[in-house]
């Protein structure tokens, strides 16, 4: 190696350690610059490896190459080490000084930097690995064979979290390989370091041992888990497996004689204790019957450990979890339930049932019980403190997956299983606790009686569903807890907050309709009430969800309590300090919003509400998932009120604007919830203002990046353009039409369909009286590529859209259909580029294909189109009169009606003031039945509805749209009619003969029904 070159490094690495930000920063950015220069990571390797220089200096060096290998180690990635480079390189990380390195954190990031090199290469590229890791181990020098355990560790570690079928045998041949040996080293150690601490050795003696033990079983439970197919047919895997729970149990006594010593190896000790119990659930998870023989011994440790006075003594919290997931696995595990039938596919089921059930007793399950609630489930001094301490955070503390290493939810977990499971036995267990206490409210100053009545409490809450024939709740409620609501003493929190979570527990369980009221009525005083504890009212607001969030839930029983309660859950919002708190209580706004809509809006109980949002979104500009929560309660809150506030909407709409850049790094949090609300800002407004139209600039980025948000953003085109059609078409609307056609060869079904029906809209905000025709301009290359796409073996979904499609533009103008036919064929030389050819392959896939659309206003829409065309004087088309007219006499059978006075009637037209459109409205051709949606022919007037729960303005510009839509605007008999007399003028009264004597007298007797021909 040329030295410049390594002193060059060397000195940049020194210079990258300084604490000197001028220094430092030119430094670093020259590292990088280095990283993809051959030979850089062999200076880096000599660097880490001499052992003379500075420490500081050595770690970055070791963490430049780990870098260096996520990057560039690959075959295939850009700049990658070259393979002369990686062989000197793996040469290099196994040599004496990298297996002796004095420093343990080097150490163990070489150990990493290995396992990844590893990960890649062994054992194709790195065969000589493993073997030379295992002479390593066999050296005589101590740390020698420290520094090799802690390598393989990692390696075993890398290589077990390949999940291929490959990767996998490669494993278990590796397994097989190192097993017996990391086997007989391991047992070796653990003697040694359990020896030296009963003899009272010396403290670095008994590290030196412990930690190679701890390394050994760490390796070794890898290789069990995930290196064996059936675990239990290794015999030096059930040797391990049946000496975990004696090792475990003689470490406990070894590190009570360590703590009575206070002195280090006590926290290693429970690393090893915690790692053998970690053993029993992999094998449990992985491999559960070959956790068989194991059941007895596990239950019996655990039952010992965490249920008996003499255990108890032995144990600490982090093993206390991990024996009680052992018996909530066990219980769990379906594969030692029998099946409910008699037969029974695999004998080791029942045989795990039957030594479960030995285990567990009647008096033992009854034990665990009363343990559970008499012990675990009492608040201890600690939490009595930090709930004094940080209300808010012990109120929200316990969430997700805590039950794996927070020892309340854990032991919580248990009870349910162990309830679940024995539900007979224990029922009536719990029953008599629950008995056991005074009817009447406990003595506010005894302390000791409050907690054990709210353990108790806390058992009969998680155990609701199975207690549903035991426990009368409206009785209990009405004659017991609603009183203890009411009892203010500062001791009693402990019981209202309990109350409150029962509530929650059992409304959905076994709570009468009637009790709902009575319910509601007892959550608003703690929830509302000033000077309440803030883990009361969190636990009102939680219950209060709770019973909204039920089957039986009804609006009418919640409406009087809305404002009252919308105004608690505003106090409590304001007073929370804790961003998670905030987000909490918002979930609670959002929930009630969302299922009780505009009853929850009525009496001003959410204009506060609203009132607060722009305070809160400035107090949560580091907590984006806060802002995430604001923005989703003011959707519901928009939703609810039916409009949003003047004062509030310059705040929605930079907000709206702000979480929708994509140059704000915010908006990976907030961009789903932003685009609803924008999407209900417009739909809760009557006109589009210029901040509202600016806006819609945010939408064509978002679309460029990623389709996943298409269906809400082709929701937020659509609603713009009803709201605004000519503004928002002829800027961004336009723009963002011409994206999602570039996006439409690389679309699924459902994506096109979306589009495509965003296009349909845009057709119906045409405005043919102005002879503009915006929304054909508008959609004109994705009317031009369903032309191109449009086959017989379309999907009928996707048909159905296509021929909708062609026939709205057909019906504002003949025209513009045969342009676009033109247009199209000029790129597709496989027809000659002849647009006769074109039109006869469209009209030949609409009539053989029409019967597949099944929504009846697409199959009318259709078949208007089809009798549009027959004015035209269109060869083509008269050459295919007859299928046109067997595809019409399908439509009339299909939509025409008899009336009461037996005369015929297009059953599509809208009643109740609509008319049918006159075929002789208009101007000339097929544009005389555009159903525009700017009024026009055939458009229904809806009268604007009044009061509470009217509806939104989008709405009604929906139902407007809907109403000119032409299957509901036009009679299709009265237009077919209209079409067959004029072509009949058109072509003479011999011409229309031979077009009826060559059309099917079926299909003629079919149309004579509705239309005199």
């Amino acid at each position: 190696m040329d030295p410049n070159i390594y002193a060059l490094v060397l000195d940049t690495l020194n210079r990258a350690t300084s604490q000197d930000a001028e220094v430092l920063k030119p430094a670093e950015k020259k590292l990088q610059e280095w990283e993809i220069e051959p030979g850089f990571y062999s200076v880096l390797l000599d660097v880490l490896s001499n052992h003379t220089i500075n420490v500081n200096v050595r770690w970055l060096a070791v963490m430049c190459f780990k870098n260096g290998v996520d990057r560039y180690w690959r075959r295939n990635a850009p700049h990658a080490v070259s393979e002369q480079e990686k062989e000197k390189l793996r040469l290099g990380l196994l040599t004496p000084n990298v297996l002796s390195e004095p420093v343990a954190q080097i150490a163990t990031q070489q150990a990493v930097l290995i396992a990844k090199i590893a990960r890649l290469d062994c054992p194709m590229h790195w065969p000589n690995l493993v073997p030379d890791l295992l002479g390593a181990l066999k050296a005589p020098q101590p740390l020698v064979q420290h520094r090799s355990l802690l390598i393989f560790h990692h390696l075993v570690k890398a290589l077990a979290s390949k999940r291929l079928a490959g990767d996998r045998r490669t494993f278990q041949d590796l397994t097989n390989t190192v097993y017996s040996f990391i086997l007989s080293l391991w047992h070796e150690n653990t003697e040694l370091f359990l020896c030296h601490i009963q003899e009272g050795a010396t403290t670095e003696l008994i590290t030196e041992h412990l930690e190679k033990a701890l390394l050994c079983l760490r390796i070794l439970r890898k290789l069990t888990v995930f290196g064996f197919k059936k675990a239990h047919e290794s015999q030096d895997a059930v040797a391990f497996l049946n000496v975990v729970f004696d090792r475990a149990k003689t470490s406990l006594e070894c590190r009570k004689l360590l703590k009575g010593r206070g002195i280090y190896p006590l926290e290693l000790c429970e690393k090893f204790i915690i790692h053998l119990t970690k053993v029993a659930l992999g094998v449990l998870g992985v491999h559960p019957f070959s956790y068989v023989p194991l059941i007895r011994p596990s239950l019996e440790f655990a039952i010992y450990y965490c249920f008996t006075e003499q255990g108890m003594s032995f144990v600490y919290e982090r093993f206390n979890i991990q024996c009680l997931n052992i018996v909530k696995g066990i219980l769990q595990c379906v594969e030692f339930k029998p099946p409910k039938g008699d037969q029974v596919k695999e004998p080791l089921t029942l045989q795990a049932h039957q030594m479960k059930m030995e285990v567990l007793d009647t008096a033992t399950v009854c034990h665990m019980c009363r343990v559970l609630v008499a012990r675990y489930f009492l608040l201890a001094a600690d939490d009595l403190a930090l709930w004094d301490a940080e209300p808010e955070s012990f109120a929200t503390d316990e969430a997700g997956e805590s039950w794996k290493y927070s020892l309340r939810p854990c032991t919580e977990a248990v009870f349910m299983e162990l309830f679940h499971e024995f539900r007979d036995t224990l029922a009536p267990e719990l029953v008599r606790l629950l008995a056991g206490l005074q009817h009447a409210p406990s003595d506010v100053s005894d302390l000791d009686a409050i907690l054990k009545k709210d353990a108790i409490y806390n058992a009969v809450g998680l155990a609701a569903f199975d207690l549903y024939d035991e426990v009368d709740f409206d009785e209990w409620f009405t004659n017991v807890l609603s009183q203890e609501l009411k009892i203010k003493d500062d001791n009693y929190r402990i019981i209202r907050r309990r109350v409150c979570q029962l509530i929650g527990q059992w409304c959905g369980v076994r709570a009468s309709p009637s009790l709902r009221p009575a319910l509601y009525g007892a959550l608003l005083p703690p929830l509302a009430r000033r000077g309440e504890d803030a883990a009361v009212k969190l636990a009102a607001a939680a219950a209060l969800r709770a019973t909204i969030d039920d089957f039986n839930f009804d609006v009418d029983q919640f409406t009087p309590f809305a404002p009252h309660i919308l105004a608690a859950l505003y106090e409590l919002l304001v007073e929370s300090e804790e961003c998670d708190t905030k987000m909490h209580v918002l979930h609670v706004v959002s929930y009630v919003m969302e299922r009780c809509g505009a009853a929850a809006g009525r009496g001003g109980g959410a204009d506060p509400l609203f009132a607060c949002l722009p305070q809160l979104w400035t107090h949560a500009r580091d907590h984006d998932m806060l802002r995430a929560a604001a923005l989703a309660a003011s959707v519901n809150l928009l939703k609810a009120i039916g409009e949003c506030p003047p004062n509030i909407r310059p705040w929605i709409l930079n907000v709206v604007n702000d979480s929708t850049k994509l140059s704000e790094p915010a908006h990976v949090y907030l961009l789903e919830d932003a685009l609803d609300l924008w999407l209900a800002v417009l739909e809760t407004s009557h006109v589009a203002d210029a901040a509202t139209l600016q806006l819609a600039g945010n939408l064509c980025p978002i679309l460029e990046q990623t389709s996943e948000h298409l269906r809400i953003i082709v929701y937020i085109m659509q609603a713009y353009t009803l709201l605004c059609p000519e503004e928002f078409l002829l800027g961004a609307g336009g723009k963002c039409m011409l994206l999602l056609e570039d996006m439409l060869g690389d679309m699924r079904t459902e994506g096109i369909l979306t589009v495509l029906k965003m296009a349909e809209v845009c057709i119906s905000v045409s405005f043919p009286e102005r002879n503009t025709f915006l929304g054909v301009k508008v959609i004109w290359p994705i009317l031009l590529r369903v032309i191109h796409w449009l086959d017989l073996d379309d999907l009928p979904l996707v048909l159905s859209v296509e021929l909708c499609l062609m026939s709205r533009v057909i019906l504002l103008s003949t025209d513009l259909f045969y342009k676009a036919v033109e247009e199209a064929a000029a790129t597709m030389p496989e027809y000659e580029s002849d647009p006769t050819k074109v039109l006869d392959k469209i009209l030949h896939v609409w009539t053989e294909k029409m019967n597949l659309v099944t929504q009846v206003e697409r199959w009318k829409v259709a078949g208007l189109g089809l009798a549009a065309l027959l004015t035209t004087q269109n060869a083509v088309v008269l050459s295919r009169a007859p299928a046109l007219l067997l595809n019409l006499a399908e439509v009339l059978n299909d939509v025409m009606k008899t009336d009461e006075c037996g005369a015929h009637q297009d059953s599509l037209v809208c009643a109740g003031g609509s008319r049918p459109a006159s075929p002789l409205e208009g101007r000339g051709g097929a544009a005389r039945w555009g159903g525009g949606g700017g009024g026009g022919a055939g458009t229904a007037s809806t009268p604007a509805p009044a009061g509470p729960g009217a509806a939104s303005p989008h709405e009604l510009r929906r139902r407007a749209l809907a109403a000119a839509h032409p299957a509901h605007a036009l009679d299709l008999r009265a237009v077919t009619h209209h079409q067959l007399e004029t072509l009949k003028a058109q072509v003479g009264p011999e011409t229309f003969d031979r077009i009826l004597q060559s059309t099917d007298k079926e299909t003629l007797q079919q149309i004579r029904e509705y239309i005199p021909i």
